[in-house]
């Protein structure tokens, strides 16, 4: 039972990984002002540029070496997502278009973007299946401490992670402590909630802006590229990231924007997530009743909205400015 239950609890964090990088990313986007709805754009083309970068550097390299075929992957999303950033931004902050729309915009570029390399790559590989495999590269991505077997259901639970995972969380609980307990952060949250009276004290608001929305463009982009090369096992097939990017943006206000406690809230998030690909809960034998329990993590979502909207206190609500774009003149 005990063995059951670790191997579950493994394959919930293994899940919600790629929502804690997502919504980590969104989350410091929301604090200075931007509604990123480009996150799952951008989280498919972090995982189309880190699979770009290992075919290359597969189908180049004589002999694999873990340093290189780690970090090329690793850089190329963290450019992709970049790029993806930047270009919101330009849109949002420089040119002032509608942040909803914009967002909406990037998630379909980005899956389009991320179909047609995608496509390009598996008939450049030759696969008689509509896929691509590179398992040489995930074989370094999933690497695990080599100890964790040995130790039973401690070693499943906490031990059996690749470094991405362990990463997630780092970045999660600094990103936490950042927002709550530096100047930086106070500046940013400033910025989301008022940016007339934050620009009136000297920050410079666009470039907050700009800073936190491509850094989190950034770090959720590597949601993208841990989907691919440790839960799938280096295989890469067009749109086969389901709706984890949308749950990703739940996730933000599930956790009321608080990044460190997304942590928890993922491992929550992916373990409701596999009740539905895993069969755990009884269906029936009707399959509708299987697609209702991947509305879990929406309706929970619905629930904390909810409740923090009933006791509405100012910590518990979204920056006051999301959404909205600022015009210096007007200030």
């Amino acid at each position: 039972m005990l063995e059951t239950l670790a191997f579950y609890i493994n394959r919930a964090v293994q899940q919600g990984i790629p929502l804690l990088f997502g919504s980590t990313g969104e989350t410091l986007t929301e604090k200075s002002g931007n509604l990123n709805l480009g996150i799952p754009g951008i989280m498919y083309a972090g995982g189309i540029c880190g699979v770009i970068g290992a075919f290359f550097y597969e189908r180049g390299a004589a002999v694999m070496n873990p340093f290189p075929a780690v970090f090329i992957p690793l850089v190329c999303s963290l450019a992709g997502s970049l790029l993806m950033g930047l270009l919101y931004c330009f849109l949002t902050v420089s040119l002032r278009a509608n942040q909803n729309v914009t967002g909406l915009a990037i998630t379909t570029f980005g899956v389009g973007v991320g179909n047609f390399f995608g496509g390009y790559l598996i008939k450049t590989s030759g696969s008689s299946v509509a896929s691509l495999a590179l398992n040489a590269t995930s074989a370094f991505f999933r690497k695990t401490l080599p100890f964790a077997s040995k130790l039973g259901a401690f070693g499943t639970v906490f031990l059996s992670y690749s470094f991405l995972a362990y990463l997630a969380v780092i970045v999660s609980l600094i990103a936490g402590i950042l927002l709550r307990r530096s100047r930086v952060g106070l500046h940013l949250r400033a910025v989301g909630e008022n940016p007339a009276t934050a620009d009136a004290a000297g920050i410079n608001v666009n470039r907050y802006k700009y800073g936190a929305t491509c850094i989190g463009s950034m770090i959720a982009g590597l949601g993208g590229l841990y989907y691919v090369m440790d839960y799938a096992s280096g295989i890469w097939s067009n749109d086969a990231f389901g709706d984890r990017g949308w749950l990703a943006i739940a996730l933000v206000i599930f956790t009321i924007w608080r990044p460190d406690t997304g942590v928890l809230a993922s491992i929550l998030y992916g373990g409701l997530y596999i009740l539905s690909i895993n069969n755990i809960l009884p269906t029936g034998g009707v399959g509708a009743v299987k697609e209702l329990y991947k509305m879990l993590p929406y309706v929970m979502t619905i629930v904390v909205l909810v409740l923090t909207s009933i006791r509405n206190k100012k910590e518990n609500q979204p920056p006051a400015a999301l959404g909205l774009s600022y015009f210096r003149e007007e200030r």
